[in-house]
């Protein structure tokens, strides 16, 4: 599964073509698209906004899966808001999309035992959802659970799978054989941008830095899938791109993606949305030179 940047014209008018194009660009590759993430700027969408995404990702996937954030927005000390949860969820499925829970900090405050009822309470909701493990680097509202929680989440059935953002290898090596061993079929989906091996250790993934790249990211896979030693050498310039673009402050990896599609030709503008962070224009050359060794790649294809 590949996030789905939201691009931008001047004026924090959404790009729709470009969006579209993005879309399109990575169902064609093989990848299921992720709408509404963090890399669409979902605690910082209004709502019609939100829906349209919704609209539109239905339309381009005609019937093949998609995923989708449900985010509820809150603050400091909110209290659980499961009927907001209930709302967005359901937004998504009349859509034809498979819910990703968003954290909130009305979901993920107080003791995990209460945490982990919260999903609960979704999955008598909601048939099939993804849950969302987001580290405090990504969002202020995020919480990384304890091992003994993760395998309460994986004893939910409607949870199907989980996305880990704690960029942590060691975290995600523990939930990959504790899910070995309790539930085979629940799929852990990587959200470590600095370690995108980690296909080689069993995860599936949920990336941000594959928006950069869906065709190069599939181009990988394939290569992994098939034994073929480019997967190392293609991973290793992917990976390149991400201790790049994901370096402090993270967020604003999503102003480098910006910049890196519009490198490519894909978008028409590397405006970010207002109040998420920037990267400085001199990162420009540098990601001009990466995207000329990625597309070295695809000449050889």
């Amino acid at each position: 599964m590949s996030a789905i940047l939201l691009p931008l014209m001047r004026g924090r008018r959404v790009d729709w073509t470009g969006f579209e194009g993005h879309v399109t660009r990575t169902l064609r590759a093989g990848l299921t698209p992720a709408v509404n993430m963090d890399t669409g700027y979902i605690n910082l969408l209004d709502d019609d906004t939100r829906l349209e995404v919704l609209r539109r990702a239905r339309r381009l996937a005609g019937g093949r899966e998609f995923v989708a954030g449900a985010f509820v927005r809150d603050g400091l000390g909110a209290r659980w808001d499961c009927d907001g949860y209930r709302r967005v969820i359901d937004e998504i499925l009349d859509h034809g999309g498979t819910p990703v829970i968003f954290q909130s900090y009305g979901l993920t405050s107080g003791p995990l035992s209460r945490v982990i009822d919260h999903y609960r309470q979704i999955a008598r909701h909601c048939p099939r959802f993804i849950a969302f493990e987001l580290g405090t680097m990504f969002a202020a509202f995020g919480r990384i659970y304890s091992l003994d929680a993760y395998g309460q989440l994986l004893a939910i059935p409607q949870c199907i799978g989980a996305k880990h953002s704690s960029l942590n290898r060691e975290l995600e090596w523990q939930r990959l054989t504790l899910r070995d061993a309790v539930r085979p079929d629940f799929r852990v989906f990587s959200g470590n941008d600095l370690a995108i091996d980690m296909v080689m250790y069993g995860s599936d993934y949920l990336l941000g830095l594959s928006t950069f790249a869906p065709d190069l990211f599939a181009l990988r896979d394939g290569y992994w899938r098939d034994g073929r030693v480019e997967f190392y050498e293609l991973n290793d310039v992917l990976q390149y791109l991400g201790f790049f673009a994901f370096r402090d402050p993270v967020p604003a990896y999503k102003h480098s993606a910006a910049q890196f599609l519009k490198i490519r030709g894909q978008i028409c503008s590397n405006a970010t949305y207002p109040g998420s962070p920037r990267r400085p224009a001199s990162d420009v050359a540098i990601l001009r030179e990466i995207a000329g060794r990625l597309e070295a790649w695809r000449s050889r294809t």
